[in-house]
């Protein structure tokens, strides 16, 4: 603050330096700014993936008849305090629910999640009002011997 009020009241012609540290200032706020929005965005990629790996893990150990509502569940919970979607969906799909005993299966998980970007740059605030949808899709085997 000292070296701005000298600048100011000298008259040496140190003033003449002032626009130019001002626009650096601006320009490396700017950056910042860019640095903190990517890094939100890839907080919020490796969150639903996370949710998918957590969905489709949740699948493989439930039965076939609540596979969905407890990946949905496994979701949601992954997200809860990283994410704030807008909207959820959540797809399972494979055939290991439907394998037989002794049998090996995949199970899939999608989740797909609609984010707005005033969500990521600043909380509650609606100056952006972009959305984008994060989808990421996760495999999970089923135990062939677990009980149908």
């Amino acid at each position: 603050m000292n070296f701005i009020r000298r600048m100011i009241r000298e008259e040496d012609g140190g003033a003449e330096d002032l626009p130019a540290y001002t626009l650096l200032t601006l320009i490396a706020i700017g950056c910042i700014g860019i640095i903190a929005l990517f890094g939100r965005f890839t907080q919020a990629d490796n969150s639903v993936q996370a949710a998918a790996y957590a969905a489709a893990r949740d699948a493989a150990r439930s039965r076939a008849g609540d596979a969905v509502p407890h990946a949905i569940a496994a979701a949601k919970f992954a997200l809860r305090d990283n994410v704030n979607c807008a909207s959820l969906n959540v797809t399972i799909s494979g055939n290991g629910l439907s394998t037989g005993l002794g049998e090996a299966g995949t199970v899939s998980a999608t989740v797909s999640c609609t984010i707005t970007a005033s969500e990521l740059v600043f909380p509650g605030w609606n100056g952006i009002q972009t959305t984008f949808t994060v989808t990421k899709t996760a495999f999970s085997p089923v135990d062939p011997y677990r009980e149908r």
